[in-house]
Order: structure tokens, then C-alpha cells, then sequence
């Protein structure tokens, strides 16, 4: 039974929290905390892994508030068990796909560039913008990169999902007449 005064997004934060930690706890014992440059290119400015402390509790504070609000306005029976198999899956899925791309670049194998412009095509199609994608593609690339970088990475991979999707809606709404699909659908039927 959960205590109705603590929010349910508390405890996965603060399990982040402690993960990030212990990651960086664990780099800090071999080797010592790295830092990133952005685009990989030393003339750029590093982002220590030390940010991780800041960034990954602060994410899935906001990306769980960001899937409980989303689920709460479900009603019919048996939507709130699919809504969550629906955000798991996406979570699940993105976290491997963010795992693929930060192994690849830790085995420098060609597939990087598969990884991450396949996930600008990707995106789109699966509503890539929603907190599950980005919360398990920055988790799953954690380890390798940090927090800060993946997070930059994941919000132009959202960004360009959310736009695309705007786009292309415009588009298709201009190209009916401004009607509703349903309304273009009841028109079109037999006579």
C-alpha cells in the first residue's frame, strides 16, 4: 500500500540517484571520473560525469511525472495495465537501443552511425518524443557517456520526432481541407 503522502516518482529518483552514485563511486576507484567533449572533438568544451549526479535523478523525476500525468487521465477497463506494458516496452526498447549505440562507439564498430541516425528515422514513427524514449535511451547510455551528453542527444532525437510529426500533421490536415480523418473518411465512402 503506498504512503498517499509521498508521490510514487520519489522512490525511483532516489534510486537513481543512488545508481548514479554508485557509477560514479565505481569510476572514481578505476581510473578516476571522466569528461566528454560534445561531438566527440577535443576542441570542444568536456562535461564531467560528475553532472550525472544532477541530471539522472532530476530526468526520471521529470519523465515519470511527465508518463503519470499522461496515464492518469485513463478511464476504460483495462487501459491503465495496457498504458503501462505500452511505457515499459518504450522504455525497455529505447534503453536498449541507447545501450546498442554506446557499445558500438565503446567497440568503435561502424554501427554507430546506424544507431544514431537510425533513431532520427525511428523516432518519428514511434512517437519519439514521449518521456519513456528518452529516459531509457539517456539510461542506456549512461554508463558510457555520461549523463549530460546522451540527454543533449535524446532532446534533438525528441525535438526533431515531435517536430516532424507537427509537420507532417499540418501537411496531411492542409491536404484534406482542413477536415477531421474521420470526417475524410465518412466522405469518401460508397454512395
Amino acid at each position: 500500500m503506498r504512503n498517499p503522502s509521498l508521490p510514487p516518482r520519489l522512490l525511483p529518483t532516489l534510486c537513481a540517484l543512488a545508481a548514479e552514485a554508485l557509477h560514479l563511486g565505481w569510476e572514481t576507484t578505476h581510473g578516476g571520473v571522466p569528461a566528454h567533449h560534445l561531438l566527440n572533438d577535443a576542441a570542444l568544451p568536456a562535461i564531467s560525469n560528475w553532472w550525472g549526479l544532477l541530471v539522472v535523478p532530476l530526468l526520471v523525476w521529470f519523465a515519470l511525472g511527465r508518463i503519470e500525468r499522461r496515464g492518469a487521465v485513463l478511464i476504460q477497463a483495462g487501459s491503465q495495465a495496457r498504458f503501462t506494458a505500452v511505457v515499459w516496452l518504450r522504455f525497455l526498447s529505447s534503453m536498449a537501443w541507447g545501450g546498442a549505440l554506446a557499445l558500438a562507439f565503446t567497440a568503435g564498430h561502424p554501427a554507430v552511425s546506424f544507431f544514431f541516425l537510425g533513431a532520427f528515422v525511428i523516432a518519428p514513427l514511434v512517437h519519439g518524443y514521449r518521456a519513456e524514449y528518452l529516459l531509457g535511451f539517456v539510461l542506456g547510455m549512461t554508463f558510457t557517456f555520461g549523463a549530460v551528453l546522451p540527454l543533449l542527444a535524446g532532446a534533438v532525437i525528441a525535438l526533431f520526432a515531435w517536430s516532424t510529426r507537427l509537420v507532417v500533421g499540418a501537411l496531411a490536415r492542409v491536404a484534406r481541407g482542413g477536415r477531421p480523418a474521420d470526417a475524410v473518411m465518412a466522405s469518401s465512402g460508397p454512395d
